[in-house]
Formats: structure tokens, sequence, C-alpha cells
């Protein structure tokens, strides 16, 4: 109610309880209104009160979606790395270090690294980079072989030039645990 509503209530009943012929008792002033409660944050460390407004309702982007969605998830990453290890094979720049080495493990941990890199649900558990490549006088001409055979696997499934960038650049930043200088 407004102050004018209630002056006017308490007015007219205080005619009615008095009658017409005495004048009415001049009524109180109305407290001032208590000014508004500034608006506080959701979980802004002051408890909330039913008397508080409600939070004011800060709208948030959707997350994006992980890399390891947008790839299509384990089975088109099973897919590329067996792409990827087939070409390997082929390749006789690095070919040679994977001789004597089981295949199904070296895949099984390439998928779990590669999983894991792009926010899936794996955990790798091999060996960590530098003791899985030491030993091997690997150079930076060897692991640019690999990532060319990654890359060619990766177009051979139509990964799109963003998540193949995405996936390019977390991967990439393994080169100083593998090549040794």
């Amino acid at each position: 109610m407004t102050h004018r509503t209630v002056l006017v209530l308490a007015t007219a009943l205080a005619a009615a309880c008095w009658g017409g012929g005495q004048p009415a008792p001049a009524p109180a002033p109305a407290p001032a209104p208590a000014p508004a409660p500034a608006p506080r944050a959701a979980g802004a460390g002051v408890p909330w009160s039913p008397a508080d407004p409600p939070p004011r309702q800060v709208a948030t982007a959707a997350p994006a979606l992980q890399l390891y969605s947008r790839l299509g998830g384990l089975g088109a990453i099973r897919s590329v790395v067996d792409t990827m290890l087939a070409r390997v094979g082929a390749d006789t720049r690095i070919n040679a270090f994977f001789r004597g080495v089981n295949m199904d493990t070296l895949r099984l941990h390439l998928v779990e690294q590669i999983c894991q890199e792009t926010g899936g649900p794996c955990t790798y558990r091999g060996r960590p980079m530098p003791e899985a490549h030491r030993g091997l006088s690997l150079t930076d001409a060897h692991f640019d072989a690999l990532v060319e055979d990654l890359v060619a696997s990766l177009d051979a499934h139509r990964v799109p030039a963003r998540e193949k960038g995405e996936l390019l650049s977390a991967l990439g930043g393994m080169r100083g645990e593998i090549v040794r200088k």
C-alpha cells in the first residue's frame, strides 16, 4: 500500500470510530519504507532471507562439447589410431622403431592417451613419455613423420580442421618428452 492509501484508510477508520461530531485525532505519520536491499549474487556468502529479493540469474553459455565428443568418442579414436598404425607400419622413416613392439598394447595406450588428452573418460596407463622413448635417439624428423601419419589418418576419417588442430595442439606438447636433444 502507498502512504496515501494508508492515510485515507486511517482517516476513514477514525471517522467511523469517533463519530461525525468529534474531530478525529491526527493519524501518526507512516514510517518511511526501508530501502530495498542491494541485490546479491547467488553464493555471495550472505545467507538469504525470504524477505530478500530473488537473486538475479546470470545467463551462462552452455559449455562447449569436449574435443573427445566432437571427435566422435572412443570408437572414432580407435579407428583413427588403427589407420595411423597401419600408416606407421608402412612408413620407412619410422617403422623400424616399432619392430618388436606389442602392437596391441601400443594401440591400447595410444587410444587411452588420445581419449584422456581430449577430455574423454579414459586414463592413460602406459609409461611416461620420456621413459617409453628413452634410448631411441628420436629426432624432430621422426616425431614429424609420426605426426604426418596421424594427420593423414585424421584426414582419411574426415576429421574437421578445428578438431584436428585441437588434437594436434594437445599432443604436440609431448615433443619435448619424446625427442631427445
